[in-house]
């Protein structure tokens, strides 16, 4: 199942979305990040490096979702590592948050490889 065009755009236009993940221990956690939309894919990627505990806890059980705006969107986080989903996050990053400062930080080589794409489930 893919997202409706009006869960991409939802996203698209959100400046932050909340991902929802599980712990080891069932514990459910919500932690605030960016998300962006490229060509009918969400992409989000760990600004605090692989020690994030959402990252963590997303890479163990990758059945998350993505709250925005009111709405909760099941997906599945998969490790994208390869260079085209790199750039394409990255390209969106800058697109998306240009006047906001902290867009360099996140588009910086050491975080490149923590890249999510998040599918419809």
């Amino acid at each position: 199942m893919g997202y409706s065009e009006a869960e991409l755009d939802l996203i698209d236009r959100a400046e932050e979305v909340e991902i929802e993940t599980n712990g080891a221990d069932g514990a459910v956690h919500r932690t605030i990040i960016w998300a962006v939309v490229d060509d009918g894919d969400v992409f989000v990627r760990s600004y605090r490096g692989p020690d994030a505990r959402w990252y963590r806890e997303a890479l163990a059980d990758p059945s998350v979702a993505v709250h925005v705006d009111g709405q909760r969107i099941p997906v599945n986080a998969v490790l994208a590592a390869d260079p085209d989903p790199i750039e394409r996050t990255s390209a969106g990053i800058l697109r998306k948050y240009a006047g906001d400062p902290a867009a360099n930080s996140m588009v910086q080589p050491e975080l490149l490889d923590l890249t999510l794409r998040l599918d419809r489930q």
